[in-house]
C-alpha cells in the first residue's frame, strides 16, 4: 500500500519495502509482476534492487497507473503496465506474451491517493460522494449497492466482510435511513452508523464507522473473490523458485493468503485412515514466513496506516 499523506508523493516509501525487495530480488534478474502497482513505491524498490528485473505493473485503477508510468518512467522498457485486475492475471501475461514469471507481489491495501481523494468516497474522515469503486470507471457505485442490496444480506455482509459486532444494528439503522432519503455521501454513512452503535464503542481506537466502509468497499469491489482467483493465477504463473509474496491489512485476507500457502505447502490430503495415498497431491510451495511479517516501530511511527499490515510469503518448489 502507497501510504504518502495528502497529495499522492513520488518520494514515498511504500510498506514492508525491504522486505519485499528481499523476498522477490534474485541478483539475477528475472520478471517481476506487481499486481497492485498503485504509485508504483514497490515497483521502483525492485527495479533499483536488481538492474536485470523486469517488472509487469497491474492496477485496476487508472488514475494510479497515471501516476506509477509518472513516477517509473526513466525505467523505460523494463517495465509494462496493465489496467486492469490481478484476478486476470494469467490473461494479462498471455496478452503480453510473458509465459512464466519470477516473482508476484499483491498489495492488498488501498492506497493513500484513494483514501485521501474525497471524490473517490473510501474515507470516513471527508465527506465525499458513496463511490468505493477502485476501477471508478465501471461497476456499481457504494451509494448504488447500498440503494439496492436487501437488508438481511447487507447485515451479512457488515458481518462477514467487516467483522462488525453490531451488524445487524447497523444494518436496520442503513435500512431505515434509505427508506427516508437516499444514502449518497460518506458523511451520510458515517452518521447512520454513529447513530446506530452503543456509545461505548466510541471508546476504541477506530471510528465506529471504520468496519461498516471496510465491509461495503469489499463487497463493491468484489475483492475477496478476487483475492481468490488472484491467489491461484499468481501461484501457478510462477515459475519452479518464483515467490509468491502478498500484504494483507485485515484478518478475513491474511486467513485467507495463509489458508491457500498451506494448502499449497501441503502434502497429500487424504483421511489418515486410508492405507495408501489416492490423492496424489505433491508439495507445491515452500512457505517462506512462518509468522507474518510486520512493520517495525519505526514504520508506523513514521505510518500508521502500516500497523495492520501483513506479509506472507512462499517460494514455488516445482
Amino acid at each position: 500500500m502507497d501510504t504518502t499523506r495528502g497529495r499522492a508523493n513520488l518520494e514515498h516509501i511504500p510498506v514492508l519495502r525491504d522486505d519485499v525487495v528481499r523476498f522477490l530480488t534474485t541478483g539475477r534478474g528475472g520478471t517481476l509482476v506487481d499486481g497492485t502497482v498503485g504509485l508504483g513505491g514497490h515497483a521502483e524498490a525492485l527495479l533499483l534492487a536488481d538492474p536485470e528485473v523486469r517488472v509487469v505493473g497491474i492496477d485496476r485503477d487508472p488514475h494510479a497507473l497515471d501516476r506509477a508510468r509518472l513516477r517509473l518512467a526513466r525505467f523505460a522498457d523494463r517495465v509494462r503496465f496493465v489496467h486492469g485486475s490481478f484476478a486476470d492475471l494469467r490473461e494479462h501475461l498471455a496478452h503480453l506474451g510473458v509465459t512464466a514469471v519470477d516473482g508476484v507481489l499483491l498489495d492488498l491495501g488501498v492506497s493513500s491517493m484513494q483514501l485521501d481523494d474525497a471524490e473517490r468516497g473510501f474515507s470516513l474522515r471527508a465527506d465525499g460522494p458513496l463511490d468505493m469503486r477502485m476501477d471508478p470507471s465501471c461497476g456499481p457505485t457504494a451509494a448504488e449497492w447500498l440503494a439496492s442490496v436487501d437488508a438481511r444480506e447487507l447485515e451479512r455482509v457488515l458481518s462477514t466482510y467487516g467483522e462488525e459486532r453490531y451488524a445487524r444494528r447497523i444494518a436496520r439503522a442503513i435500512d431505515a435511513a434509505r427508506e427516508r432519503d437516499p444514502l449518497l455521501t460518506t458523511r451520510q454513512l458515517v452518521d447512520v452508523v454513529h447513530r446506530a452503535v452503543p456509545g461505548v464503542y466510541f471508546a476504541e481506537r477506530i471510528d465506529p464507522a471504520t468496519r461498516t466502509f471496510q465491509a461495503v468497499r469489499i463487497a463493491v469491489n468484489g475483492e475477496l473473490a478476487a483475492l481468490e482467483r488472484g491467489l491461484e493465477q499468481g501461484f501457478d504463473a510462477l515459475a519452479a523458485g518464483g515467490v509468491l509474496a502478498v500484504i494483507s491489512f485485515h484478518s478475513l485476507e491474511d486467513r485467507m493468503v495463509k489458508t491457500f500457502l498451506r494448502e499449497r505447502a501441503a502434502a497429500c490430503t487424504c483421511p489418515p485412515d486410508l492405507p495408501e495415498c489416492r490423492c496424489g497431491k505433491k508439495i507445491e510451495a515452500e512457505i517462506l514466513t512462518r509468522k507474518p511479517i510486520i512493520a517495525a516501530p519505526s514504520e508506523v511511527a513514521a505510518n500508521p496506516r502500516a500497523r495492520s499490515a501483513k506479509l506472507r510469503a512462499a517460494r514455488r518448489v516445482i
